[in-house]
């Protein structure tokens, strides 16, 4: 079982370093976790939207590049929305029947281009809310070891 994150731009704050090392650590007694960063584009506040749509392109292709025949489930704003349960689920579903490795996307802060969305085995909403990319990770793995303490029946309310 191996579980990848592929996600657009650094992460620079070291609060959100602390949280993402915490959860890695934590997640490596159940799976391996890797972690692959491609590099944002530029995109000056006042863009067209045939701008936005180059960058996200653009993003998308070195996205896409990183990706093999892992099951893929990409964090979109339009997604499913899954309750904790329902997430452990899927996982479990997911290695047992489908794939031994998954991938995670997170978008930069234009979002995803519609070739990575397209590609997607899973489109996933964790809130209609929008959310920083760096903060997201961090949610995301909080999900991910909460999930397999369910998977496990170990308490995860805590």
């Amino acid at each position: 079982m191996k579980i990848k994150i592929i996600s657009v731009g650094k992460i620079k704050e070291k609060y959100f370093k602390n949280a993402i090392d915490e959860y890695s650590k934590r997640i490596s007694k159940y799976s391996k976790l890797e972690f692959l960063e491609v590099p944002d584009e530029k995109a000056p506040e006042s863009l067209s939207d045939k701008d936005m749509e180059i960058i996200k392109d653009k993003e998308g292709e070195k996205i896409l590049s990183k990706i093999n025949n892992e099951y893929i489930i990409v964090l979109d704003i339009f997604g499913n929305q899954l309750d904790s349960i329902d997430l452990s689920k899927k996982i479990i579903d997911i290695f047992s029947y489908q794939s031994s490795d998954i991938v995670f996307i997170i978008g930069g802060s234009l979002g995803l281009s519609k070739q990575v969305i397209d590609k997607a085995n899973l489109k996933l909403s964790f809130s209609k809310l929008t959310f920083p990319h760096q903060l997201m990770k961090v949610l995301l793995l909080e999900q991910i070891y909460r999930s397999f303490r369910i998977i496990n029946n170990e308490p995860y309310h805590k």
